[in-house]
């Protein structure tokens, strides 16, 4: 007996060219998708509605994850937190240290008439735009006029100076750091109280000692602090260590590059010193009297 198939099956186009067809439809849409986003509703929609199953099979191996977060999480706070018991004992017994100096040395100071050096007020910030001229090395916070910042405060972290404040907008201000080839500041070296002046480099993130004689007494190690007589930075402040010294008899003076102390380039919080200089002014400098001459006798 021949079966034969049912009358559905027999009608319509050949497999070619519904193919055909398809492979046009395809293209049609794939080309009016790219040029006039036809389909981006329909994307959307499709999206919104199998983001649910998404999420359910994310489920397990996101469960599994936060499981083990939460347990390497707690191990790893337990051991902070005794970490940082010993560190709390071990400051406190150095801060009291500390206390007794500060008021021995506030009280030398009153006698002796001497300014105080650090400033008593900063404003803590958070580093959150970079620049990206390779040239300027310059960083933007989220603190601003708002928040009473002034161009030309000092701007410091946990290890040392990092900058100073050259712009200030309401909410943000601009930050220029050491290494920037058009920053310049007077440092003294800690070891022998030598002063220098120390000027970045840009884009390498190094900084160097301008003009320093060959028998200068520069040694490797040496740490540098600001001076503090250009009045723009308060004295004291760390600033950076010398890590490579050239003394070339053909050059007027030596090459001596320095490493930052301050994280210029990888810290994301930083205080704002409120600092203002209370050296006297510099005396008005008078025009000596003209000279008469001969002939004018």
């Amino acid at each position: 007996m021949e079966h034969t198939p049912p009358q559905f099956f027999k009608h319509g186009p050949p497999p070619l060219a519904r193919l055909l067809l398809f492979s046009l439809l395809s293209i049609a849409l794939l080309t009016s998708d790219a040029r006039y986003q036809y389909l981006d509703g329909v994307r959307q929609v499709i999206a919104l509605a199998i983001y649910p199953l998404q999420r359910l099979a994310d489920a397990p191996g996101a469960l599994a994850g936060h499981l083990g977060e939460f347990f390497f999480t707690r191990k790893a706070l337990r051991a902070e937190n005794e970490r940082l018991s010993e560190q709390h004992i071990q400051d406190a017994v150095t801060l009291q240290k500390y206390r007794a100096l500060e008021l021995e040395n506030a009280h030398l100071r009153e006698l002796l008439e001497v300014r105080p050096h650090l400033p008593s007020r900063a404003t803590a910030a958070e580093i959150v735009y970079s620049q990206h001229d390779p040239f300027a090395r310059k960083v933007v916070i989220d603190k601003g006029s708002r928040q009473k910042i002034k161009a030309g405060q000092p701007v410091i972290d946990q290890n040392g100076l990092i900058g100073q404040v050259t712009r200030v907008y309401p909410w943000l201000a601009e930050i220029t750091l050491l290494t920037d080839q058009q920053h310049m500041l007077s440092v003294q070296n800690s070891r022998n109280g030598l002063r220098a002046v120390l000027a970045g480099h840009g884009a390498d993130g190094q900084l160097e000692l301008k003009f320093i004689p060959l028998n200068a007494d520069f040694q490797v190690g040496d740490q540098l602090a600001t001076s503090g007589i250009d009045q723009v930075y308060p004295p004291g402040l760390p600033v950076a260590v010398i890590s490579g010294i050239e003394r070339n008899p053909a050059n007027l003076f030596a090459r001596i590059l320095c490493r930052p102390l301050a994280g210029v380039a990888n810290h994301t919080q930083v205080l704002v010193l409120d600092w203002q200089s209370t050296a006297p002014p510099l005396p008005a400098t008078e025009d000596p009297p003209p000279q008469k001459s001969d002939k004018d006798e």
